[in-house]
């Protein structure tokens, strides 16, 4: 009991945090689209022309910069745009730092990506090649900073999600192909309760999460249980575990649709920067309830006698049990726990990208990445694999399209499991 009083302290007193940051977005932000802001020498550029036009060259929307130097166009489609710059709507006494006048950007579905001018005052030309220079290396390290705090951002929100399914598949030996559905569970949920009932999302968060642990105890209790006493094998119950994902996955399309939704509050925050990196401060608070959540189950799993009675029956069920450890009560508990962390999962996944029925579908083979690549059956190895894998995904876009960026964290799980077959914190197993 004092183990859970920690963690819901921990988890509600984050999520108050979240409540002193901004709610809304304001009229100049775009939920979809392209943004950015000129100045030359930290004074606003009014009235420059930026047109958009797709990769092709296909028109999109032409902006005009306001008083305070900023513009913005939403686009209905996600891909890759070119914007330009019109060098001639420029003030007489500036010009664009290195010559070029397009950019190339990205945008993510639900993302407003910002674009940079990079503007100085004409006369300047005499160190133009040294300029171009730092200006191409200074882009280079600032895009490579942003990329690695995104890496971070989903790197934990993969964890949260693989941290229940290593502690599942540590207890009872069961590889849970419905995990992904337990993680779209949590978002819908906490959409419904905020949209539906119209619940603010912070308490609506946490009933969803509440719920969802009570629904991984049901499961346990009424499903999982009862196939581990008819002495159903582990093979079986991953099959299982597929059907189950499935019927899950419609009964969400029945229920939530098939369109992309966003909860009611902190859909598009006004980005704040710190140093090379913008976020909204949303992603910021939820990385520091990533990170306490964390925390706090390791704490609990080397420190509470639940959690080290969790630590035996993973080790040796049977073994366990001779020693007085009701097994299925603590495997009722990791369930209930990893039900728990995989809604909270959900609900952070929700905040960074549009709600949709297929969302724990799309990101279950990274949580296998994850806690394949950690070490299968532990916590922290959970933890580890999958930072490594939310780094890599986001931080090899500077190199390969972004459509390939989940081949360079799978091409790292090959390469680690081919030296370490355990994982990077797994333990050797006997085989023969």
């Amino acid at each position: 009991m004092r183990r859970a009083v920690i963690a819901f302290t921990a988890f509600l007193g984050g999520l108050i945090f979240l409540l002193a940051g901004p709610a809304h977005a304001g009229p100049a932000d775009c939920e979809q689209g392209l943004r950015g802001t000129l100045k030359l020498q930290g004074q606003p550029v009014n009235g420059a022309k930026i047109a958009v036009t797709t990769e092709s060259g296909q028109p999109v929307k032409e902006v005009t910069t306001n008083a305070q130097g900023a513009w913005e166009a939403e686009v209905d489609d996600p891909g890759k745009y070119k914007v330009t710059l019109d060098a001639a709507s420029l003030p007489q006494n500036a010009e664009i730092r290195g010559g070029n006048n397009v950019r190339t950007p990205t945008v993510y579905e639900g993302n407003c990506s910002a674009v940079l001018f990079a503007l100085q005052p004409k006369g300047a030309a005499g160190q133009q090649q040294q300029q171009d220079t730092d200006a191409a290396d200074s882009s280079f390290w600032t895009r490579a900073a942003q990329l690695t705090f995104e890496g971070f951002n989903l790197g934990l929100i993969i964890a949260l999600a693989a941290l229940g399914l290593s502690l599942i598949y540590g207890t009872t030996g069961l590889t849970n192909f419905a995990h992904g559905e337990l993680v779209t569970l949590g978002a819908v949920l906490a959409y419904g309760f905020n949209v539906g009932f119209g619940i603010h999302l912070i308490p609506a968060a946490v009933i969803s999460v509440i719920v969802a642990g009570a629904l991984g105890y049901g499961q346990d209790r009424f499903f999982w249980g009862q196939l581990r006493r008819r002495g159903t094998g582990v093979i079986a119950m991953m099959i299982i575990s597929i059907g189950v994902a499935l019927f899950m996955r419609y009964v969400l399309l029945i229920f939530f649709g098939g369109e992309n939704e966003a909860y009611a509050q902190y859909t598009a925050q006004p980005g704040i920067e710190v140093g090379p990196i913008s976020a909204a401060p949303k992603n910021f608070v939820a990385m520091g309830i990533e990170l306490a959540v964390l925390v706090v189950v390791g704490f609990a799993l080397l420190r509470t006698r639940t959690g080290k009675a969790a630590r035996a029956v993973a080790d040796n069920p049977a073994l366990a049990a001779s020693s007085g450890i009701n097994v299925d009560r603590v495997i009722r508990i990791i369930w209930t726990l990893g039900g728990a962390i995989a809604a909270l999962a959900g609900i952070m996944l929700g905040l960074s990208q549009n709600l949709k029925y297929t969302m724990g579908q799309e990101i279950l083979l990274l949580i296998f990445a994850g806690v394949t690549l950690g070490g299968l059956g532990t916590a922290f190895g959970a933890l580890v694999g999958s930072l490594v894998v939310g780094l890599f995904i986001q931080v090899s876009t500077l190199w390969v399209p972004p459509e390939l960026k989940s081949v360079g964290a799978l091409a790292v799980l090959i390469i680690v499991l081919l030296v370490r077959p355990q994982g990077i914190l797994g333990r050797r197993e006997r085989i023969g």
